[in-house]
């Protein structure tokens, strides 16, 4: 058996208070702090405790040599047991796992600090829903009784600021005007397909295409994207859709067309709840659009390159404000969110992590005729305000 340390990963030093009462009858504050180490890295989806032994050693590894088994019987309990967490990789077999995570996370060319800020930032199983409840956090009210006032709106203004012209009977501002998140969907009406398809052709199909050199083609679509290499990819949860069946659809840029995924979930409306992470006026929607990122596209270019990651959330904002615009000029509701569970996604789309990952969830469909969940609407175009 051989080995060698993966590639990126950091150690982080952790310190846990908690009440020391011998502490505080000899005069002090009664708070001491336990000291930990954990080792945090791009392959694994959980951070791995070691001990400072442990740690050194691991450091001192080579992430690129491969190395025997050490025949010294505690060198080798120590290369076991951090084979075991992961934060070692072997040519064995039993350990090929995260061997292949690992590599993975090597052959994608991801620039290491946004490697490991996306692993650790993918949800699997979160309820945020309940979270906040459970913390108080739901309310602005909630919010400043934890947390005081936030910083103020807008920055002071400076002076000698020159005032700029109004154009209020611009019909361009009056549509922008009309969008507003929709939290409140009418499940039972179901969305015309051709409306669906009209928003998927103004919003994602490529518009034409360029060969640069033979095998080498970039997309001209109606939003931008970093390096015209357009990686964000559609998977549409269809769950009220006129000629469409309820289930997982990926919507082909190109061919502009819907292409079933054989591993539908049985119940669709747990597995939007779980995906939304408990967000149940969001679950609702006639129509989800899960949008993931083809990452190896855009680090083909971009390789291990600081603004590559930051680029392609740059792109899921383009696609999310074109869908709210095509959504409400169609008179549909719309939504997005980035508080999903990622994992999820991966598994019932089949995705490989780290190689394509779900970035956020936008919704569309008819808006319910009473509004039960609150929303942001202070200029009363969606729901009429009452005095």
């Amino acid at each position: 058996m051989n080995f060698r340390r993966c590639r990126t990963m950091i150690v982080e030093p952790l310190e846990k208070p908690h009440f020391d009462l011998d502490g505080l009858l000899s005069g002090g504050s009664g708070v001491s702090f336990e000291q930990s180490l954990q080792v945090v890295a791009a392959h694994l989806p959980a951070p791995c405790a070691v001990d400072v032994a442990s740690c050194l050693w691991l450091l001192q590894c080579s992430a690129e040599q491969w190395q025997p088994l050490p025949m010294e019987p505690d060198a080798r309990q120590r290369v076991l047991a951090l084979l075991e967490q992961g934060l070692l990789v072997s040519d064995d077999p039993a350990y090929a796992t995260a061997a292949a995570a690992e590599q993975q996370v090597r052959d994608s060319q991801w620039w290491p600090l946004s490697a490991l800020h996306y692993q650790h930032s993918r949800w699997d199983g979160v309820d945020s829903v309940g979270d906040m409840e459970r913390s108080q956090l739901t309310t602005a009210q909630d919010l400043v009784s934890n947390f005081g006032p936030p910083p103020a709106e807008a920055p002071i203004r400076r002076p000698g600021a020159q005032p700029l012209p109004r154009c209020d009977d611009d019909p361009t501002q009056a549509q922008l005007q009309a969008r507003a998140t929709c939290r409140n969907f009418d499940g039972t009406r179901a969305v015309p397909l051709p409306m669906l398809a009209r928003l998927l052709q103004q919003v994602l199909m490529a518009q034409a295409h360029v060969e640069t050199e033979p095998g080498v083609r970039f997309l001209k679509k109606n939003i931008p994207s970093a390096g015209s290499l357009h990686p964000l990819e559609a998977y549409v949860v269809a769950r009220n859709v006129e000629r469409v069946p309820p289930g997982l659809y990926h919507y082909h840029a190109t061919e502009h067309e819907l292409g079933p995924i054989a591993s539908t979930p049985n119940d669709l409306d747990s597995f939007c709840h779980c995906l939304l992470a408990g967000q149940h006026w969001f679950a609702s929607a006639p129509v989800l659009l899960i949008l993931t990122c083809r990452f190896e596209r855009t680090f083909w270019k971009y390789r291990s390159h600081a603004k590559a990651y930051r680029a392609v959330t740059l792109d899921a904002g383009h696609v999310s404000q074109a869908i709210y615009s095509a959504a409400t000029a169609q008179g549909l509701g719309a939504f997005v969110t980035a508080a999903i569970n990622e994992a999820e996604a991966e598994r019932a789309l089949g995705l490989q992590p780290m190689a394509e990952g779900a970035l956020a969830v936008c919704g569309v469909g008819w808006r319910a005729t009473e509004r039960v969940t609150a929303e942001l609407d202070p200029l009363g175009r969606v729901w009429p305000v009452t005095r």
